[in-house]
């Protein structure tokens, strides 16, 4: 895996286990990638299947479709990933799949990422401003506010669109999906040079875009409603609080590792170019893993934390899932007249 994608998956050398150590943390990766795989689909394939089919379109529907959408989607790709890195970095699948699996990664990742920070900021609108969410928070404006993070993410993604291809690896014996920035040289200082300066922009434009501001949003976000559940007396409703705790906790905790171990990796990017730390490439491929992870925690942190474990094995578990997708229907039809009648633990019900 090459951490200079916003992918972490564009090899052009594998890892290569020097030590029982580094043996068991390859084969660690490889059960993350797997488990991974397996609850991603089916997670957000039921998840697709209750809010796309099941159940009638409204706000919060449409931002856990596409949540699960963006996950589904990336997730379907990881047998591809997951055998190119067994290969040591061998793409076996042509230049076609090269571009488009790298594509549909890239989107879905940072999309996931974006779609996380907008249901954040609907949900701290929905308890901040209940009355204007509920005259102004329509499905018409979803569809049109949900395009925001597939735009962004389609824009950060040209760079793979553009310069990902298949590139034989001299001496080697195989063939990498990677970046090639400087088709128009083959002089290997030249495209050092470029590489360097390329990949280093985008590191930075991965940490700080794709990474720091959404994570900001979703800090922020919680931090403004877990004050207003304090403010008016629902400290003593654990079940929001704790929600919240394991969404924001969950992402920090599977994104942070990895982005420090990228970032440092775009600081030494001209070592990593030239085969130069090891060390590094065997943490980009552990803490990697645990970003992906994350693809497939979305559907539990998000919809099955949002009813009563107990509760769920007892009835069947669409129905669960209908229950936790669905708008607040609890909510009282005066929300308009009277402001106080929206506290805020209502609101997260919806979570």
């Amino acid at each position: 895996m090459q951490l200079n994608s916003s992918l972490p998956v564009n090899a052009s050398a594998g890892v290569q286990a020097a030590s029982a150590g580094y043996v068991v943390l390859d084969v660690f990766s490889y059960l993350v990638l797997a488990v991974t795989f397996v609850l991603g689909v089916l997670g957000n394939g039921l998840v697709i299947w209750v809010a796309g089919f099941r159940m009638t379109r409204t706000v919060t529907t449409i931002c856990y479709l596409n949540l699960a959408v963006a996950d589904f989607c990336f997730t379907s790709t990881l047998p591809f990933l997951t055998v190119s890195k067994a290969m040591g970095g061998h793409w076996p699948f042509g230049w076609f799949l090269c571009k488009f699996i790298f594509t549909i990664v890239d989107i879905n990742l940072f999309g996931s990422v974006f779609l996380i920070a907008l249901i954040a900021l609907d949900r701290c609108i929905c308890v901040l401003h209940p009355v204007w969410a509920q005259n102004h928070r329509t499905i018409g404006l979803a569809k049109r506010v949900i395009l925001g993070p597939w735009i962004c993410a389609l824009l950060l993604t040209l760079p793979v669109i553009i310069r990902v291809t298949t590139v034989t690896v001299r001496g080697a014996g195989r063939t990498a999906c990677t970046f090639d920035f400087s088709p128009w040289t083959r002089d290997p200082a030249e495209k050092m040079k470029v590489s360097v300066i390329m990949l280093t922009v985008r590191g930075i434009i991965r940490f700080v875009v794709g990474f720091s501001m959404p994570m900001s949003i979703v800090a922020v976000c919680y931090g403004l409603i877990a004050t207003k559940i304090h403010r008016q007396g629902l400290i003593r409703s654990s079940r929001p609080l704790r929600v919240l705790s394991f969404v924001v906790a969950a992402f920090f905790l599977c994104w942070f590792p990895y982005q420090v171990v990228a970032l440092i990796g775009t600081i030494r990017v001209r070592d990593l170019l030239r085969g130069v730390g090891s060390d590094l490439r065997v943490a980009v491929s552990v803490t990697s893993s645990l970003a992906f992870f994350n693809s497939c925690l979305n559907p539990m942190l998000y919809v099955f934390m949002g009813q009563d474990f107990r509760e769920k094995l007892i009835h069947s578990l669409p129905a669960s899932l209908e229950r936790a997708l669905s708008e607040d229907a609890a909510q009282p039809s005066s929300t308009a007249t009277n402001s106080s009648s929206l506290p805020a633990e209502v609101e997260l019900q919806a979570k």
